[in-house]
């Protein structure tokens, strides 16, 4: 039996993985699927994917994309959530900061340099018209890191996901100041490059699984309550969440990694573009 490591983030959008692990539909097909928590985000998948310390990863469409761009030896399999991320822009919930006009100056707490939450501060600076080489950083590494930041002043603000964060929002220990989405699609599954070419057939039953789960995922009797009981969240947020949320089967085309690294470009995040066809996996 194969086994896969399959790094993800430990949110909502990854449940298909865990019902499909629960319900032994790899196993069943001769793989062992090891899911592994990375609740730093991408820019700590990218590094395990480097380390050859996970074998695939559910992650974040454009940190993949400037980290493959900076010589990580990782390829795209296909996109995992084709809708954009909705990233909430937080203050300590004491803040006197009411807009997100007030950020331009201000710290940004962000998991690491790398990460989503590094790489969309970038992005909505520059939509903005601030001077993204004036950007200052805190790296706080998780959720709880970020919290403990915003609450003792050490960093000003704080980008993550806006359903995640909600319970926190709720519990006014953050306040949102507002939501940037993400141009581009949410998620992809990457891979390491010699895990590819050496294990393809076992890489095909992991895809084709999880597309036959994500597929009819919202079809499943009552995964609203589901969801929001496995993670802790609201049933209406949750619901809310469902209709905003897309699961892909599909392919990542080369026009969407075009624009995504002409982004990165321009916010000087990556050194040089590459064709687009080396950012895919050819299984």
């Amino acid at each position: 039996m194969t086994t896969v490591r399959i790094g993800g983030v430990p949110e909502h959008f990854n449940l298909p993985w865990h019902l499909a692990i629960e319900d032994e539909m790899f196993v069943e097909q001769g793989v062992h699927v090891q899911w592994i928590d990375f609740p730093e985000g991408t820019g700590a998948m990218n590094k395990a994917l480097r380390d050859n310390e996970i074998d695939l990863a559910v992650i974040l469409t454009g940190g993949i994309i400037k980290d493959i761009a900076n010589g990580n030896p990782s390829k795209i399999l296909q996109i995992f959530v084709s809708s954009p991320l909705q990233w909430g822009v937080h203050v300590a919930g004491s803040s006197t900061l009411q807009s997100i006009e007030e950020l331009e100056d201000k710290v940004c707490a962000i998991s690491r340099y790398g990460s989503g939450s590094h790489v969309m501060a970038h992005v909505q600076a520059e939509q903005r018209g601030w001077n993204t080489d004036e950007l200052k950083f805190k790296v706080i590494n998780t959720l709880d890191g970020a919290i403990t930041a915003l609450t003792e002043g050490t960093a000003d603000y704080f980008m993550w996901e806006h359903f995640t964060t909600k319970p926190i929002v709720d519990k006014g220990v953050f306040k949102r100041l507002g939501d940037f989405p993400t141009p581009w699609s949410c998620f992809v599954i990457a891979g390491r490059e010699d895990f590819i070419s050496e294990h393809s057939e076992a890489i095909n039953v992991v895809l084709e699984t999880i597309n036959t789960v994500s597929a009819d995922f919202k079809n499943i009797p009552s995964i609203d309550r589901t969801l929001a009981n496995r993670y802790e969240q609201q049933l209406e947020d949750i619901q809310k969440w469902l209709t905003m949320t897309t699961w892909s089967q599909e392919k990542i085309t080369n026009k969407e990694i075009e624009r995504i690294q002409s982004r990165l470009a321009d916010l000087k995040m990556i050194d040089n573009k590459l064709e687009a066809t080396l950012f895919k996996a050819a299984l």
